[in-house]
């Protein structure tokens, strides 16, 4: 067993419990995580924030809550939640398996018909290491254009990921968005969810991790999914259907939602998201 003292000194100061053990957790670019073993005998993970950043971690904190509140959805229990680092309860991983995976679809069914008042949230959050605008806009086109897209749009751009032409084609959808997009009522949304973000346990059932929670369009977690992949999507997906019928042409609209995460991608790491983004975005002028 090992133990690192500063950690376990943190833990210790938070949770009020003696730690036995510590060991780091690979994975993840914003924070350090470490697995912890308390004197109970329980497990936790914490997230260290190093420089800390600002509501960073109370952003997390809110939005795992708010997942939690819907009742529709797995998610650690937050146990302690400061500027500088995050303790949740420790999720013994495992492998998602088809059963367990449309257990997942209608989960997030159940989430994205949790009534909210209006896109958007009460506070600005993040995705990933960047700042998430969230103030509330009337239709879902404005918020899309005005909070997602257009942002990225121009943080792609500053940073040289994104060419004029293929600004100037994301920047005619956003345009047409009233046309594309049919109106639904705001749902809650986990805001981030890639396949990255969807922690199987030991009995191959689903935790939602790492949210960046808001109210909007429900088609936009469904497509991030489809972007990036996750295990035994189609059985997800019908599972979802079959419980909450999504408007005719979703299919056709993947990519209109996809170009958020694009975006994002594309203004954090560069590559070819941008171009992906424009090649995206063609499709729809």
């Amino acid at each position: 067993m090992t133990r690192q003292p500063a950690v376990a000194r943190r833990a210790e100061q938070l949770l009020g419990a003696a730690v036995v053990s510590t060991s780091p957790v690979a994975g993840g670019d914003i924070s350090t995580a470490t697995k912890i073993r308390l004197s109970d005998g329980s497990l936790v993970l914490m997230k260290a924030l190093s420089p800390v950043r600002d509501d960073f971690v109370a952003a997390e904190a809110r939005g795992l809550r708010w997942l939690e509140e819907s009742g529709a959805v797995r998610v650690p229990e937050v146990l302690a939640a400061e500027p500088d680092c995050l303790v949740l309860r420790w999720i013994d991983p495992g492998r998602p398996n088809a059963e367990t995976a449309e257990e997942l679809g209608r989960a997030l069914a159940g989430l994205h018909s949790t009534p909210v008042p209006s896109f958007g949230a009460e506070k600005d959050g993040f995705i990933g290491r960047l700042p998430m605008p969230n103030k509330a806009a009337d239709t879902w086109a404005e918020f899309y254009a005005v909070r997602r897209l257009l942002p990225y749009l121009k943080a792609a751009r500053d940073r040289g990921a994104i060419d004029a032409t293929g600004a100037e084609r994301v920047e005619q959808v956003v345009g047409k968005l009233t046309s594309l997009i049919p109106e639904e009522p705001p749902a809650l949304l986990h805001g981030d969810l890639w396949n990255g973000n969807v922690l199987w346990d030991r009995s191959g059932e689903a935790w939602l991790i790492d949210p960046a929670a808001y109210a909007g369009h429900r088609e936009v977690d469904l497509a991030m999914l489809a972007l990036f992949g996750l295990p035994h999507l189609e059985r997800m997906m019908t599972a979802y259907e079959d419980t909450k019928p999504l408007a005719e042409g979703w299919e056709d609209r993947q990519g209109l939602h996809q170009l958020f995460p694009l975006l994002v991608h594309a203004a954090m790491f560069g590559g070819s998201y941008g171009a992906r983004a424009a090649t995206v975005a063609a499709r729809y002028l």
